[in-house]
């Protein structure tokens, strides 16, 4: 069977990007030109188009043509990131990007919500548990990079600047805002999954809805094996995220 027009245009264009024919802002050739290069209808072409603006290669704008997108910087995300460091402030998530506090900018929303059945279980608890869900979208220089909704229980932080959104960004990330209430965590566990974005996440990160993501759940647990904090999920674009585990083996 033929291969669709479309497709062969597409592949041909992401070929050329690839290949760097076509450079990171770079115009690609008008429609009518790329009609008279492949042969082809506008139809085609436009559902080309449309196929490499999903997978977060080009860019269109009203009357800017379609442009090659600058490729975002690749980070890696390192085994020991949770662990505490000395010196200028910084987050898990500022060490993942390599960038300073100045460079660092959070958008929060608060609320009170009761644990489903889902969230109880991470929580190795009961339905109905009382937990803040803090949803935060992370920025690295006005680019954002991240979103995650984060749980901890309301028993623990019910009154305290913990529960404050002004007090985000918390230098030390959620280690050190849970040392602040007492409470020692000894452990965090994570687990992975990729997929495709939804809309909320495509719009949220603006990536083309082809770019795969990265969702992660993570579990900060306390020296009493108490599970205390819950990000279910964090969400990172998964073409620029490389994750790092590093294993000691004893002989």
């Amino acid at each position: 069977m033929a291969q669709p027009e479309y497709l062969r245009i597409a592949a041909d264009l992401r070929h050329r990007i690839s290949a760097g024919e076509y450079g990171p802002g770079d115009q690609i050739p008008t429609i009518p030109e790329l009609c008279r290069q492949y042969g082809v209808s506008e139809a085609p072409v436009r559902n080309a188009l449309r196929l490499l603006a999903g997978e977060g290669l080009t860019e269109s704008r009203a009357r800017a043509g379609t442009r090659v997108r600058p490729r975002p910087a690749i980070h890696r995300m390192a085994s020991d990131r949770y662990r505490s460091t000395p010196g200028a402030p910084s987050t898990p998530y500022t060490r993942d990007q390599g960038i300073g506090w100045s460079e660092y900018r959070l958008d929060k929303r608060f609320e009170r919500v009761q644990a489903d059945a889902e969230l109880a279980a991470l929580f190795e608890d009961e339905p109905g548990l009382q937990l803040l869900a803090r949803h935060f979208v992370f920025y690295d220089n006005d680019q954002p990079t991240q979103m995650s909704t984060s749980y901890v229980r309301w028993s623990d932080v019910a009154g305290t600047p913990v529960a404050d959104p002004i007090n985000e960004p918390w230098p030390g990330g959620t280690k050190a805002q849970l040392g602040s209430l007492g409470i020692r965590v000894t452990q965090v566990t994570e687990s992975f999954t990729a997929a495709m974005p939804n809309e909320l996440e495509a719009a949220t990160l603006r990536i083309g809805t082809g770019v795969p993501v990265l969702r992660y759940t993570r579990r900060h647990i306390a020296d009493t094996g108490r599970v205390v904090e819950v990000p279910h999920p964090i969400v990172r674009r998964g073409d620029t995220t490389i994750v790092d585990f590093r294993i000691d083996l004893d002989d």
